[in-house]
Order: structure tokens, then C-alpha cells, then sequence
């Protein structure tokens, strides 16, 4: 017989940490509401500037959500129709979206089979004349392989521009001793407050991080519809604009980001020591260099397994996901679009092995014991 714990797991909790702060967060959205501040409020340029106090990033700006804030930053380096842009296959395809949009040529190539994270091996053979920029993701949670990234597009002129969306609060250590936030590392980086991200608002919101005062501005001007001035309209632009209310949830909910990010951390290690002991399965790698925050737990077990394995803990109510099913190169919508450089095995191969578990800030140790034994019990 199931506890009322075990049979409430859910992938990603959000009711019971908002019930931790709810009389915060409901006054911070009923003074919104008492102000009718609704767009551009106070709480916006508050929130902007105490995440990018918190990632020590120069500059962020908030926008409507992650895809926006990956399409508002090409926009902002002038990338001209027919520019190649370099993305990993494996990734959630607005990385690969906003290229197309902006008719870019998105240009797919393989990750490392143990980071998931774009190689960078696999970037240098997919550089051409047209290339103007890669677009690194920090998958589930921890940075890409940055140094060698960043070496290798100032060696050939390129932008770096961050998919940090799953990787707030993440950082990255360069050899020299420097550590730096994901999404600071580029000329630009963009992230995503998506609910169910590690830093999430009640609805969609994004933002896109530079250190360079003179793209920022030219962020946020395209961001407001290409204007400087009110109805001077000085480049073509976008409406994304970060709602008062969800800034103002996102300014509540960042004083714990710290704190979500080292319990996230905390579950992954209670896998890690029950997982690492069961031969089928290849935990989560910790990258060298990079922390770590855990937007998924990611494991990767044998292929044949993988879907049997989700059915088996679909039965028990533990539930799970795939990210992700199908690469983007094989998807219909970017068949024959831009260029896909290699085999790109090792993202085809993750398509059938990757499944991730639940890991929030709610989980409790009795589900956190019941998901352990359950998936020890389907190995053995």
C-alpha cells in the first residue's frame, strides 16, 4: 500500500513550493495589481538588476520568454539571412527555431556522449565561411565545455551566444582561476523562467544577459519594438516584454535560488550513490569545471531498457521524461534545412538511452527512497 507521499511524486512539484512562500509572493502580486503597473512596472527593472547583481552579469534584460530571448539576441549582431549558426542536435528545438525564423541557417552537429553538451571537436568541422556564430547549450543543467568554445570562436571571428534556460545559477571555471555564471560567458546569453525551470514564474518569461552596455541597449530597443524613444522606432523589433507580476515573483522566488539549487543537489547525490552501484545505468557526469544545478536528472541506461523501464515506473507512479525522443535534424521541419555536419551518433544514441527522474525542491526522502528501490528493483 502507497503512502499519500509516494503517490503525490510529481515531475516537478510547483503548488507546494509556492505554498512555502505564499504570503510573499501573494503580496508581491497584490501590489502589482493595487499599482496597475501591469507592464513595465518597478518591479521589472528590480528584478533585472538583482539578477544580474546575483550572476554578477553587467547587463539583463527581461523579455517575454527563453525562445524570444534567443531570437532578440541574433537579432541584436545584425546576423543577415543565410548566416550559419551552429546548435547541437541534441536540445530543445527553439534553439534551432529562432535561426530559421530569422532565416538563418541552423547548422546541427553532435554533443559529447557524456556532458550532452554541444562538442567542441564537432563545432571547428562544422565552421565555414558563412558561420557567424554557435550557440553552446547548457544542457539539464550544467555549462558546456566553455574554454575550448570560446577559444575556438575567437580563433574564427564567431559570436557565442549561451541557451543558458536550463542552467541558471550555474558556473564555469576557466584554467586561469576565473569563474563566471552561465549565460555570461558569450557576447550574449539568454535564459528561460519557464515554471519548471530552476528559477520559474507563473507563466513565460526570459531574459537575455550581455557584459557589452552597447548591445544591451540594442537588446532592449529591438526587445520594445525597435524603439529608443516612444514612437521613435530606430530598428525593426519585437513586443517581449517580462510582465510586472512575474517579475515580481521572479524577485521573490530568487532570494531561495540558492537554496533550490543546493537541494536539487542534494537529490542528484542520493541518486548518484544509489545509482552508481547498478551496472546498466550511467549516471549523471559532472563535468570538470562546471557546477551543476540539476534542472534534470538525467540517466542514461541500455536502449532496450529505456522504454520498458518508463513503463515499469509509470505503473509504480513515479513519473519520468525523455528529452529528448527525436534529434533535430530528423525532425520534419528542419529535414533539408541548413547543413548537418557528421554522423552525429552520439546524439542519436542519447535519443534512446537518456531518462530523467524527478528532482525538485518538494521531493521528500520517503519518494526520494521509493524511486531509488523502484529503479533498483526493475535492474535486478
Amino acid at each position: 500500500m502507497l503512502t499519500s507521499s509516494v503517490e503525490s511524486i510529481q515531475m516537478v512539484d510547483l503548488k507546494n513550493q509556492y505554498l512555502k512562500i505564499k504570503p510573499a509572493i501573494d503580496e508581491a502580486i497584490q501590489e502589482c495589481v493595487n499599482s496597475a503597473a501591469f507592464i513595465k512596472g518597478p518591479q521589472v527593472s528590480a528584478f533585472e538588476q538583482q539578477l544580474g547583481h546575483y550572476l554578477t552579469i553587467g547587463n539583463v534584460v527581461a523579455c517575454a520568454n527563453g525562445t524570444d530571448a534567443l531570437q532578440v539576441a541574433m537579432m541584436a549582431l545584425n546576423l543577415q539571412p543565410g548566416d550559419e549558426v551552429i546548435v547541437p542536435s541534441f536540445t530543445y528545438v527553439a534553439t534551432a527555431e529562432v535561426i530559421a525564423l530569422l532565416r538563418l541557417q541552423p547548422v546541427m552537429v553532435d554533443v559529447d556522449p557524456k556532458t550532452f553538451t554541444i562538442c567542441p571537436s564537432a563545432i571547428e568541422q562544422a565552421i565555414s565561411q558563412k558561420t557567424k556564430a554557435v550557440v553552446p547549450v547548457h544542457l539539464f543543467g550544467q555549462c558546456a565545455d566553455m574554454e575550448r568554445i570560446s577559444d575556438l570562436c575567437s580563433a574564427y571571428d564567431l559570436f557565442v551566444i549561451e541557451d543558458a534556460a536550463q542552467a541558471i545559477g550555474a558556473t564555469y571555471s576557466y584554467t586561469n582561476g576565473n569563474t563566471v555564471s552561465a549565460g555570461a560567458m558569450g557576447m550574449l546569453g539568454t535564459t528561460s523562467f519557464f515554471p519548471s525551470k530552476n528559477l520559474g514564474c507563473f507563466g513565460d518569461g526570459g531574459a537575455v544577459f550581455t557584459n557589452n552596455d552597447t548591445i544591451a541597449s540594442h537588446v532592449r530597443m529591438i526587445a520594445n519594438h525597435g524603439q529608443a524613444k516612444k514612437y521613435e522606432h530606430d530598428a525593426i523589433g519585437i513586443n517581449s516584454r517580462l510582465d510586472s507580476i512575474q517579475a515580481a515573483i521572479l524577485l521573490e522566488k530568487l532570494k531561495f535560488l540558492s537554496t533550490y539549487t543546493l537541494y536539487r543537489q542534494q537529490v542528484a547525490d542520493m541518486y548518484d550513490a544509489v545509482f552508481s552501484g547498478i551496472t546498466a545505468i550511467e549516471i549523471p557526469y559532472r563535468m570538470p569545471g562546471s557546477t551543476h544545478v540539476f534542472n534534470q536528472y538525467t540517466l542514461k541506461v541500455p536502449a532496450a531498457e529505456r522504454d520498458e523501464l518508463k513503463a515499469y515506473l509509470d505503473d509504480r507512479k513515479i513519473p519520468s521524461m525523455i528529452y529528448y525522443p527525436m534529434p533535430l535534424h530528423k525532425q520534419k521541419a528542419y529535414r533539408g534545412l541548413g547543413r548537418v555536419v557528421g554522423e552525429l551518433s552520439a546524439t542519436e544514441e542519447l535519443c534512446k538511452q537518456v531518462i530523467s527522474l524527478p528532482i525538485h525542491t518538494e521531493l521528500s526522502n520517503e519518494q526520494i527512497q521509493y524511486i531509488t528501490e523502484s529503479v533498483t528493483t526493475y535492474f535486478n
